[in-house]
């Protein structure tokens, strides 16, 4: 279950809790790719809050949002970069993405397993990927206020098993937001007390986890359906022989 961007947009935009979140999100992002200087940088889902800093000195950033969550202009005052998307037939060429982003797709995605061979096709040689998830263990999951609290949590073990199914191979993990997703003022006056406790001394879970991952080349598995041959092709599609004589 997708949400709408318009709600998307509203939370990390126009709520304060939405925009503590963003803030602690991207400042762990960049911790993971602090530049990305002549690369491809892409989000899939509603990754655009996170992508902003790789938007002067990156080669090209595109925003693909998939069609049942819908689609807005982004960056506002700059020529748009965001484009409407099948969830798994992205308008990329393979192997051309250097950095990838999906957050708010993976977990409300009716067809996960698909959606991340998509992501392994696009991811070119050496590329990462940094997957952001609700965290299953963490009070975000269970806060339906916040666009965390929809789709399917993940556990750590459950996304790295899922990313290696996927020839993804799991590099690095943190977890983050470990406020309480209230917007009551002493929870977001006292938020970046409770995020340098939450990592120092992870006495609960966080309630967002970022996975990064490279592509495992050569695959381990064969990708079901991407070049699959047609054993026996329609004879109407082919080109008509010559008319023999009666």
């Amino acid at each position: 279950m997708h949400l709408d961007v318009q709600v998307l947009r509203d939370f990390y935009y126009r709520s304060a809790l939405g925009r503590a979140a963003q803030k602690i999100l991207r400042a762990q992002v960049c911790r993971f790719w602090p530049e990305a200087k002549g690369q491809t940088v892409v989000g899939y889902g509603f990754a655009v809050p996170l992508l902003r800093p790789y938007l002067k000195d990156s080669r090209r950033v595109l925003a693909l949002m998939p069609s049942p969550q819908g689609v807005m202009p982004w960056p506002a005052g700059m020529a748009n970069v965001s484009v409407l998307s099948e969830e798994t037939l992205w308008p990329l060429e393979t192997g051309h993405v250097d950095r990838l982003i999906l957050m708010h797709g993976l977990e409300t995605s009716e067809r996960p397993s698909d959606l991340l061979d998509e992501a392994y096709r696009v991811l070119g040689p050496g590329g990462r990927a940094l997957f952001i998830l609700p965290n299953r263990s963490g009070i975000w999951a269970r806060a339906d206020h916040t666009p965390f609290g929809y789709g399917r949590p993940y556990s750590l073990g459950q996304l790295e098993t899922q990313l290696k199914r996927h020839d993804f191979v799991p590099e690095a993990h943190v977890s983050v937001l470990y406020q309480p997703p209230s917007t009551r003022r002493f929870w977001m006056k006292t938020g970046p007390i409770w995020e340098k406790v939450g990592r120092a001394v992870p006495v609960t879970a966080g309630g967002v986890m970022l996975v990064e991952a490279s592509k495992r080349h050569p695959p381990s598995r064969r990708k079901v359906g991407k070049a699959a041959k047609v054993l026996n092709p329609l004879e109407v599609l082919a080109p008509a022989g010559k008319a023999k004589p009666v």
